[in-house]
């Protein structure tokens, strides 16, 4: 496939427009998705996957929560500070249903970056990952938080083995440094209180914003850029219109609840909030969420497990993968998508991929 065809719309039959009203907000997006792919994986996660249909009942339960047992009201902020794992995205479509503006946070940031952007925010909620417990009890004093849901990386596996893993990430691993945050509730609880209680709907228009998604930092302070429904829906209108230009075969490219994508970079960086969370989400397609990229061995056993169609990357993870011994030994016959951004995809790494992975 050559690079100019994405760009070529006339040729490939794409209308130059896209409908802007089909709909009135992201959240009428997710839930005509979960209806219309209710059987259909979602995410997975550590061998643990969530159908559509499951998605919808557990950002239910979570939206269910945080308007009956919350005071929140619609359009204040709740931080989301977590790693690719399955409560990210039930933790966002749930805040979205209840209303709430979320704000993307990355689970690096130090104490300081953290309290620059909770107070800027006007944060008044935050779900984290016990693993950061210790600088939320840091920044907490300082900011408005009055909620934390903390969530844990065997939540949602069967009782033994997510105790196991619960048990060796804090024990054995170390991975988890002491805190104390009493008042946290935690993920899975607040999903039983929230099961069942059912959605108060607030009008939300394509101008309400959605998201506060922080700038990188670079140029001073992290600045929070303001993202509407409306900017979130064209952008899956556009991906979802691009995807559907036919290749040489005279199919579509991308095809409605069928690809495996696999989403090893981080959900709160707008690339893959984009293009995983939300253009996946509209097409119905399955996103495999990868938690720690940077364990290359893992991520490349993790991926021998799935038939992917579609990855999205950046210049230095390709690298990382084609460097690896055991990388030469994946199945590539189904791979028909490798989206790069982020930063300059140099022109000896997309060669070199074409040539191991035979996809451009």
């Amino acid at each position: 496939m050559q690079p100019e065809f994405w760009n070529d719309k006339r040729a490939a039959g794409v209308p130059s427009d896209i409908d802007l009203s089909a709909y009135k907000s992201v959240i009428e997006v997710f839930e005509r998705s979960c209806k219309a792919f209710a059987d259909r994986p979602a995410f997975s996660n550590m061998g643990v996957t969530l159908t559509y249909a499951e998605l919808e009942r557990q950002s239910a339960a979570f939206a269910g929560y945080l308007q009956q047992h919350t005071d929140l009201k619609p359009g204040e902020r709740i931080a989301v500070q977590m790693p690719n794992v399955l409560h990210y995205p039930i933790a966002v479509f749930g805040a979205l249903r209840a209303g709430l503006i979320v704000v993307n946070t990355n689970p690096l940031y130090t104490p300081r970056e953290m309290r620059h952007q909770f107070k800027d925010a006007g944060v008044r909620a935050l779900v984290y990952l016990n693993l950061f417990g210790s600088r939320v009890q840091e920044v907490c004093t300082d900011t408005e938080i009055d909620y934390l849901i903390e969530a844990r990386m065997g939540d949602f596996m069967p009782a033994a083995k997510g105790w196991l893993v619960n048990t060796l990430v804090d024990k054995v691993k170390k991975m988890v440094p002491a805190y104390h945050l009493p008042r946290a509730v935690s993920f899975k609880r607040a999903l039983r209180l929230g099961a069942g209680l059912g959605l108060t709907r607030h009008p939300v228009t394509l101008d309400d914003i959605a998201v506060l998604q922080y700038t990188g930092g670079t140029t001073g302070l992290a600045k929070g850029a303001m993202l509407t429904h409306g900017n979130l829906v064209a952008n899956m209108q556009q991906v979802r219109a691009c995807m559907s230009q036919t290749g040489d075969d005279g199919h579509p490219l991308i095809k409605e609840g069928q690809e495996v994508m696999i989403a090893p970079l981080p959900l709160y960086h707008i690339y893959a909030f984009t293009a995983n969370c939300m253009c996946m989400m509209v097409s119905g397609n399955h996103n495999v969420l990868i938690t720690n990229p940077r364990d290359i061995g893992g991520f490349i056993k993790e991926l021998k497990k799935w038939r992917f169609t579609g990855l999205l990357g950046l210049n230095t993870l390709f690298v990382a993968l084609m460097d690896h011994p055991d990388f030469k030994s994946l199945d590539f016959s189904h791979l028909k998508l490798t989206n790069s951004g982020g930063t300059a995809l140099i022109k000896a790494t997309a060669e070199r991929w074409q040539q191991l992975t035979g996809c451009a």
